[in-house]
This record gives C-alpha cells, structure tokens and sequence, in this order.
C-alpha cells in the first residue's frame, strides 16, 4: 500500500506542477503574436474568433495580451 501512497503522492506533485505552467501560460509565444495580429486585423475586436485559431488559448487569454501590449498607442 504505500507503493500506492507514494506513486499517488508523485502524480499529485506532477498535476500540481502542470496546473502551475498552465497558469503562467500567459507568454505568447512569437507565431501566436503574428497569428493574433494578423487576426486583429481581419476581425477586429472579436477575441473569441481570433482564440478559435490558437489552440489552448482563451479569448479573455488573447485580450488582456492585446490591451496590454497595444493600450499604450492608443494614448
């Protein structure tokens, strides 16, 4: 049984890992930020689209990316 416990233990520790770089997912990685450009561009404001192209990523994902990179040119 403690085999059990402790294999238990280490998928606990490997999910809990996991959860932690799906929460740090905010980095964009570069073909994402020409794809949603690109998308921007085509669509407009309608993140929902534009999420529908990018496995994995949310429409609230792609938006707050989008304001915080681009808010400051719009001053």
């Amino acid at each position: 049984m403690s085999d059990t416990n402790h294999s238990r233990s280490s998928q606990d520790s490997k999910d809990a890992t996991s959860s932690t770089s799906q929460n740090s997912k905010q980095d964009f990685m570069e073909d994402e930020e020409i794809l949603i450009a690109k998308m921007h561009s085509l669509v407009g404001d309608r993140w929902s689209l534009i999420a529908g192209r990018i496995p994995g990523r949310t429409a609230e994902e792609i938006e707050k990316y989008w304001t915080s990179r681009h808010s400051s040119s719009h001053r």
